[in-house]
């Protein structure tokens, strides 16, 4: 026993050194750089190497480096220690040409193995143009150095604006458009405050969700090299033909402007050196041509545009009767997927068809709506013999080809074998506009008749008609009827009551939730004040508008407001403070306009205005 204990013990801690002995061997750099801007190449290792060999560099010079450093850290947790070490060795590089250039990947020796890393791309841009770099300086500098009252005025155009851009101006009916609202910035950035983007009129809009922790980037714009960051991202389905216009909107942003100002303060350097300016960005309008889908659909088309492929597959093709066979059909590709209407599958009159069960896997991005529907069948074949399940087809047009294109399923031939009953044969007919519950099973309903003496056969005495058992025989029915109907009634009007219950209590609810939001705004608690607006708007929509908790996204409620009649200008305001209360819970400075004061007062109004609305 002693025995088996230590070659555990001995395996366990050769594992875990297997597992502190792997390798990781990285190397980081910036994606993009400017021609003459110094940057870092830094390679990076987990255990001590050494014969570091990296890769000639042809477009870059080498300015200094390597320089090595090492961080060694250890850890106690629960008695177990872990150690950790990280040696970086650093080049300090110099773009010498414009282009997009490739860094090889470098090796490194480690216990007398060699690990390679990843090759780096880094583009490379073009510097300012002088000229425009002259003409992007403030309009009207300061030169008074005890004048303070800078404007937006003193900040130039050029210097930081919003570019609203699409990924093409010339689409069909129901193809998706990427649309960006991209910052450009050549100066300091203190904050970003209220915006107002455009409304959609004639388009179906999925927003892109954005990485709080997205990053700046350089890019290289009409002669200058700016800092951009990307402030939202849509996708956008034209609902009709014609030059549709993107209006114009306008958002605020916080610069800082050094100022002349001199100071005997010992920090100087650091204090009163700036001054904050709010700057008015206006987002310019775009046009966008929509061309209408070409005349001569298929029968079947309606409405899917993109690119898409559809599969089938059934469980069993050959079962037994009253064994349950699967029929699953899953749509899948690039385009208004959550528009697209999957095929209907028809199944034989002697088979028992369950409602489907719907599965989406719908992924919103830059590249598009992409993923998959998929639908599952389940049907039950209740008598032997052999069944086909005919193709279902799915028409849809295709932009890139121009062309509209069919995809069917699989046509199936399923072989069933027995029957429901075996008293006698089966025989199995379909009453015209009956469903499948109506479907009768005639063969085990005939039965011979006995033959026997004749003369046994009496004549009953007394008269069946008036007698009590024939007035009962009405009246028991009638009451069981009436009876039922008002228990069928009752319940109605219960299972009715539970919608009517949720939509009294939803401004309630709504209320409370605000009241809980009033007490963290008192307390200055901005995270759990904007967590706790947002969940009383959303809470609010869910109970009024009887919408799951799984199905609660903006364009749901969007579809349910104007489905109640909710003005667009409401349904606009409830997303745009919806939007707000998100951007400012996550923003590390909060513009005025978007203070928890203001948001309290818009969420409040807002609930008011639909209660008005959804009565």
């Amino acid at each position: 026993m002693k025995k088996i204990g230590l070659i555990l013990f001995f395996l366990v801690g050769s594992m875990l050194t297997l597992l502190a002995d792997e390798v990781e061997f990285t190397v980081q750099a910036p994606s993009r750089v400017v021609v003459g801007q110094q940057f870092r190449l830094v390679y990076t290792v987990n255990q001590e190497a050494k014969d570091l060999r990296v890769p000639e560099m042809p477009h870059f010079e080498v300015l200094m480096g390597p320089s090595v450093s090492s961080q060694r850290s250890m850890q106690i947790i629960n008695g177990s220690m872990t150690k950790s070490l990280s040696i970086s060795h650093t080049f300090i590089l110099v773009a010498n040409e414009t282009g997009t250039f490739t860094i090889e990947p470098a090796s490194i020796v480690v216990k007398n193995e060699k690990y390679t890393s990843k090759s780096v791309t880094i583009q490379v841009l073009p510097p300012d143009d002088p000229a425009q770099a002259a003409s992007s300086t403030r309009s009207n500098s300061k030169s008074n150095a005890n004048s303070d009252a800078y404007s937006q005025a003193d900040v130039s155009s050029k210097q930081i604006f919003v570019r609203q851009t699409l990924s093409n101006t010339k689409v069909y009916e129901q193809e998706a458009v990427l649309l960006t609202y991209k910052l450009y910035s050549r100066v300091d950035l203190a904050q970003i405050g209220s915006a107002k983007f455009p409304e959609f009129k004639d388009f179906y809009v999925q927003e892109i969700n954005l990485d709080n922790n997205r990053p700046w980037q350089i890019e290289h714009y009409d002669g200058l090299n700016y800092n951009t960051i990307v402030l939202k991202q849509y996708l956008l389905f034209p609902q009709r033909s014609g030059t549709l216009t993107l209006d114009a909107g306008q958002i605020e942003a916080v610069v800082r402007i050094p100022t002349n100002q001199r100071s005997n303060h010992f920090f100087n350097d650091f204090f009163n050196t700036f001054q904050e300016v709010k700057k008015n960005l206006t987002i310019s309008p775009t046009k966008i041509t929509v061309k209408p889908l070409p005349k001569g659909a298929p029968a079947g088309f309606t409405g899917a545009v993109g690119q898409f492929q559809l599969q089938s597959d059934l469980s069993a093709k050959q079962v037994q009767a009253n064994e349950a066979i699967t029929l699953k059909v899953r749509l899948s590709g690039k385009g208004n997927l959550k528009l697209a209407k999957l095929p209907e599958i028809t199944f034989p009159a002697d088979f028992d068809a369950y409602d489907p069960k719907t599965d989406n896997n719908i992924q919103v991005g830059v590249n598009g709506v992409t993923g998959s529907k998929t639908v599952e069948y389940v049907a039950i074949p209740r008598f032997g013999g052999t069944f086909a399940i005919p193709v279902a087809k799915f028409v849809y047009f295709d932009p890139q080809t121009e062309q509209y294109k069919t995809l069917q399923t699989h046509a199936y031939t399923v072989q069933v074998e027995g029957s429901a009953s075996t008293d006698a044969p089966v025989v199995s007919t379909v009453v015209p506009g009956a469903n499948k519950e109506q479907i009768k099973n005639l063969g085990s309903d005939i039965r011979f008749i006995h033959s026997g003496d004749t003369n046994s056969l009496q004549i009953p005495s007394g008269s069946f008609y008036g007698s009590s058992a024939y007035y009962m025989a009405y009246l028991i029915p009638l009451a069981l009827f009436s009876l039922l109907l008002v228990l069928l009634q009752k319940q109605a009007k219960e299972n009715a009551n539970l919608v009517r219950v949720k939509n009294k209590r939803a401004n309630k609810l709504a209320r409370k939730r605000l009241k809980l939001a009033a007490t963290y705004l008192k307390k200055d608690d901005k995270s759990r004040f904007y967590e706790a607006t947002i969940q009383a708007l959303w809470g609010y929509t869910a109970d009024k508008l009887n919408i799951l908790p799984a199905n609660l996204t903006k364009d749901n409620v969007q579809e349910e407001l104007i489905r109640h009649g909710a003005s667009e200008s409401l349904i606009q305001e409830f997303v745009q403070t919806l939007s707000d209360c998100e951007f400012a819970r996550y923003s590390p400075v909060v513009d005025p306009s978007l203070s928890m004061e203001n948001c309290y007062n818009r969420a409040a109004n807002l609930i008011g205005q639909l209660e008005n609305t959804l009565k």
